[in-house]
């Protein structure tokens, strides 16, 4: 069953509630999940996510961010990095300076690629001689997907889900008919639209179960080596196997963006700050879900923390990891 098939019976469960509260029906009470008011549906107990589309309906506006960050192609890549780093951004689409239509977008995989011995990476041996400072003055455009998928403004929600399960970024572009960026639609977002919907649906049920993990005394170098290779955006820490944390590519991306490590960079000579141990990226405890917790708790948990995954745990055990595109598969179901 598709998630416009779902919205109809939702629509119809609507229609049955108003017409017992019209008709004087007082089966009705507290515990009901829908009510009907003076103002509309009244919310006394658990919600779904088909539920939460259909308040939204109409366009993947509603759910978006629109204050969005762009960038010309002309950006250097050290520039690109400051911006994401000083904005948390994962993300950022690059688009024409003068006509502000999407040309492209950088991503903090493309960045640790380019720096931590990816494809991107052969550019500085190859074009640049191995001379990491006159690379990392490059323009963006010579690292960002050219072929950026985005989406028109006026999309739906369920149409959003569909093709964000299939983009690999982790990103849309929102675009208008004429291809100005607008907005953008993250999984973060989707992750705070499905904040407080109690979905009677499991975390083990979406997580992903055989999961990498790499030990505290590991480079930060190895860490992005492998995350390359792997296709992956975290990876868990562990420590005599206990998890002490979760590392993502924006860490390393921050990471190598400011500090000590910014400096470094600036002088080409990154390789120091890549040797660092993996350990030393984890500023905080551990935060992590049981495997039968339900997914709107695992979102509520996720954004309270500022975090984009978690560990899943089964009687003390490292079981898997959920993430913010787990949420993404649940909502099309």
């Amino acid at each position: 069953m598709n998630i416009r098939d779902k919205r109809s019976m939702e629509d119809q469960k609507k229609m049955k509630v108003r017409e017992k509260q019209n008709s004087g029906d007082r089966s009705l009470n507290s515990k009901d999940p829908l009510r009907y008011g003076s103002n509309g549906i009244i919310r006394a107990g658990p919600i779904d996510f088909d539920e939460r589309i259909a308040e939204h309906e109409g366009s993947i506006m509603s759910v978006s961010t629109r204050d969005v960050v762009i960038i010309p192609p002309t950006t250097t890549i050290i520039s690109a990095i400051k911006t994401m780093t000083e904005k948390g951004f994962r993300h950022i689409p690059v688009t024409d300076a003068g006509t502000n239509r999407l040309e492209g977008m950088v991503t903090s995989v493309d960045v640790i690629d380019f720096l931590g011995g990816g494809s991107k990476n052969l550019l500085i041996e190859n074009h640049y001689k191995g001379n990491l400072l006159a690379a990392v003055n490059a323009s963006v455009k010579e690292i960002m997907q050219n072929e950026a998928d985005s989406i028109s403004d006026g999309a739906a929600i369920d149409e959003a889900v569909s093709k964000m399960l299939d983009n690999i970024s982790g990103g849309l572009p929102v675009v208008d008919s004429e291809g100005h960026v607008r907005a953008i639609c993250t999984e973060k977002d989707f992750l705070r639209f499905s904040g407080g919907v109690m979905t009677s649906k499991r975390v083990a049920h979406y997580m992903t179960r055989k999961v990498k993990s790499v030990a505290t005394d590991t480079s930060i170098g190895a860490v992005t080596k492998m995350m390359i290779d792997n296709g992956f955006r975290r990876v868990p820490v562990v420590d005599k196997g206990n998890i002490i944390g979760m590392v993502t590519a924006s860490d390393i991306m921050h990471f190598l963006g400011s500090g000590d490590a910014f400096h470094r960079l600036m002088t080409g000579n990154v390789h120091e700050a890549l040797n660092e141990p993996v350990s030393s990226l984890i500023a905080k405890e551990p935060v992590s879900i049981n495997k039968d917790a339900d997914m709107g708790s695992a979102a509520h948990l996720m954004l309270d923390n500022n975090i984009g995954s978690l560990p899943v745990m089964d009687n003390g055990e490292l079981a898997g990891i959920l993430t913010e595109k787990d949420f993404l598969k649940a909502m099309s179901e």
